[in-house]
């Protein structure tokens, strides 16, 4: 572990490798789980604001969701996530000309009608964050799902957090990457 600012770092960010190979997986992190994707509280009024902007890309599966209970719920946990589709599938999947499950918040970013990317949450994993009182703890999640993103990754030698730069940066900003890009590179220096 290690500490920037009030965040405590998994080593795993640093040693371990991932890409994510939607070619293979076909965006199943989407798909499977038991609860939704995690929110910031500010992020459920968010995605609420711009649902007319995302509606029609949506199941209508998911719309029928949404319409009962809303974006989102509050988990085991008393902390809200993304509403699911027949306990597993975020609400806010679609799937494209590929087969691929992809995300329609993200959808809409990419197409300049939002200025919001989609939840933290999901454009950091295969980071968690776990809130404390005093710091964040970062670290990074293994899912069977993703096994051929630790491959792709391992083959390009390309670390957990260099592969989630821009999300990094985004929750923690530009210093904290920076800083953690220095205590990468000295403790390669060591080995």
């Amino acid at each position: 572990m290690l500490q920037i600012d009030d965040t405590i770092i998994s080593l795993d960010l640093l040693d371990e490798h991932f890409v994510c190979d939607l070619n293979s997986c076909k965006g199943i992190c989407c798909i499977e789980g038991d609860d939704g994707a995690p929110l910031e509280v500010d992020e459920v009024e968010i995605i609420e604001n711009i649902l007319p902007i995302i509606w029609n890309d949506l199941t209508e599966k998911s719309k029928e969701v949404i319409r009962k209970q809303g974006v989102s719920y509050i988990d085991d946990d008393g902390e809200p996530v993304t509403s699911i589709v027949n306990g597993a599938e975020c609400v806010f999947t679609y799937i494209d000309s590929d087969g691929i499950c992809k995300c329609a918040i993200e959808k809409a970013f990419r197409e300049g009608k939002t200025d919001f990317y989609k939840p933290i949450s999901c454009h950091l994993y295969p980071v968690r964050l776990q809130k404390y009182d005093e710091f964040i703890a970062v670290n990074y999640h293994r899912w069977s799902v993703c096994n051929c993103a630790r491959t792709f990754g391992g083959k390009s030698s390309v670390p957990v957090y260099q592969f989630l730069k821009e999300p990094l940066i985004r929750r923690f900003g530009k210093d904290w990457f920076e800083q953690l890009e220095i205590v990468d590179k000295e403790l390669k220096s060591r080995k």
